[in-house]
């Protein structure tokens, strides 16, 4: 008898992000959106998940629970995280998503909303 191994499928983008938005809310993160970035041709990604935490050890809580959610239900880590210092802005890369983790003041700063504007933005429900 051969032996076989189980080949596991990859999550799908959007598998990915709704996992992503649940582990934010997970942790009473604000004001969340997705930008899908799919159409525009100058994106470094294809999706931006952007929310933001009352304060830095929310925003450290939020991104953390990504990355325990994501490795723990779907096997997968970050490709890179930067911002956990500080704590202001953490950045989660995962190539085709980039989830953005802010303390309000430094995303109203850096409003990246408005700089991908021609993205397609779907809002989350605050829980």
């Amino acid at each position: 008898m051969k032996n076989r191994t189980a080949v596991t499928a990859l999550p799908t983008s959007e598998e990915m992000n709704l996992l992503i938005v649940d582990a934010i809310q997970d942790i009473k993160g604000k004001n969340i959106v997705k930008l899908d970035l799919t159409s525009l041709e100058e994106a470094p990604a294809r999706y931006f998940i952007i929310c933001e935490g009352e304060s830095s050890t929310q925003v450290k809580a939020i991104s953390e629970n990504i990355g325990k959610k994501l490795k723990d239900k779907m096997g997968v880590s970050p490709n890179h995280i930067e911002g956990m210092e500080g704590s202001r802005w953490i950045l989660v890369d995962y190539f085709d998503t980039v989830v953005h983790v802010f303390y309000p003041e430094t995303r109203a700063f850096y409003d990246i909303e408005e700089l991908w504007g021609d993205a397609n933005v779907t809002q989350f429900e605050n829980i």
